[in-house]
């Protein structure tokens, strides 16, 4: 039977002052336990002295146990002394814990790229191009034109910086539009994120006020409002479709921060665009009066025209070089003066050209041109369609003087 065993540094005693009061006389010896020798007897002495295990850091639990047999010098004892250590797994570096909450993080940004989903971050501040914006551990950058429009619009006299700095510490909704973990190289964009919640409640032909947001030689950036009362999604008028007019400079029509009214003429998902167009909310004036002026069933007008049905008739002046270049249009086959009648009123001194309502019929199709109170009918013989035929007709009066 042992006589005392030690656990983790404890003394359990087993009849431990039987032991002592038998070997009083050996006071001035130590007891030292240890687990380096086979052997499963100690010296027992007075005082009674047990080193402290050696250890690691942590908390982990070192056990040692002895044994001493009641009779020690029994050779086939089966108590022996033994020993049971468990060593401490040493705690990561904080270094090492950034570095591994970094990677987390780039695979968290990457599943978000890949997935085109929303996140939410934090502007830290701003520099001259854009925005700071974290991530958890990760710094990103959001460019200035990858606001969304609702910023600037809230107050058009902020300049961008005044409004970075209101945004500094608000949490915003983006996108990631790029991220390379190997370069460290993060790019969000807010309008991205705009775009997917908002684009998929617009369809084409709807109209919608707006706000002039730049304008470039090709064009103007209309900001659209919502019901809301912001100006979320942005489209974009093309040169154009600003005006049935012919347009030399946007500039001379739109400039930033005019309001305007637009028409939604085409949405593309795949780039994230919008078209839009000022002139398609007023009617084609070459489409506006000519079936007024001269019936689509070829009866004579009543008051307003004096039709006369002669053979040869002398085109207005400045028709015959029209003539000229439509023919050398494709499409356009043969072209001749059908009818022609007087106004009441002069409705204006230069030459007009109008096209007809009705599609082609046979391959023919119907022009009026005007000047002072004189009018003509003119029938075109071609194989465009009625779009095709207002585009050739608009190259040729571009190309005439």
């Amino acid at each position: 039977m042992p006589i005392f065993s030690v656990t983790q540094g404890s003394l359990t005693l087993a009849g431990l002052s039987a032991f002592l009061s038998q070997h009083h006389h050996h006071q001035q010896q130590q007891i030292f336990a240890t687990t380096e020798h086979a052997s499963p007897f100690f010296t027992i002495t007075s005082p009674l002295f047990i080193p402290p295990l050696r250890t690691r850091r942590s908390t982990n639990s070192i056990t040692a146990k002895f044994s001493v047999s009641a009779n020690a010098k029994a050779e086939n004892s089966s108590e022996t002394a033994t020993t049971t250590a468990t060593d401490e797994v040493l705690e990561p570096s904080p270094d090492a814990l950034r570095q591994a909450r970094r990677s987390a993080d780039w695979k968290a940004v990457k599943a978000y790229y890949d997935g085109g989903n929303i996140l939410q971050g934090r502007v830290e501040g701003f520099n001259g191009g854009g925005l700071i914006v974290r991530f958890y551990s990760l710094v990103g950058f959001l460019p200035f034109p990858l606001l969304s429009p609702s910023h600037s619009c809230k107050d058009p006299q902020k300049t961008i910086h005044e409004i970075a700095k209101d945004l500094t510490g608000l949490l915003i909704s983006v996108k990631v539009i790029h991220a390379e973990e190997e370069n460290r190289k993060l790019i969000f964009s807010e309008k991205e994120a705009v775009w997917s919640k908002f684009s998929k409640g617009i369809n084409v032909g709807e109209v919608f006020a707006g706000r002039v947001g730049s304008v470039e030689d090709y064009g103007a950036f209309i900001h659209l409002r919502f019901p809301d009362g912001l100006y979320h999604l942005t489209g974009l008028v093309h040169v154009s479709e600003v005006s049935w007019d012919l347009v030399q400079d946007v500039r001379d029509i739109l400039n930033v921060g005019d309001e305007v009214t637009v028409k939604i003429i085409d949405i593309d998902q795949g780039k994230s665009r919008i078209t839009l167009s000022i002139k398609q909310l007023e009617e084609d004036p070459l489409l506006e009066t000519l079936d007024k002026v001269i019936p689509q069933d070829g009866s004579i007008a009543p008051d307003p025209l004096s039709m006369h049905n002669n053979i040869t008739i002398e085109p207005l002046p400045g028709l015959e070089s029209i003539f000229q270049e439509l023919t050398r249009e494709d499409g356009i086959d043969d072209i001749r003066i059908s009818r022609q009648g007087f106004e009441k009123r002069v409705v204006s001194q230069d030459l007009q050209l109008w096209l007809s309502n009705a599609p082609p019929i046979n391959r023919k199709f119907t022009l009026l041109a005007r000047a002072g109170r004189q009018v003509q009918e003119i029938q075109l013989t071609t194989t465009l369609d009625q779009d095709g035929i207002k585009k050739a007709l608009q190259r040729v009066l571009e190309r005439v003087p």
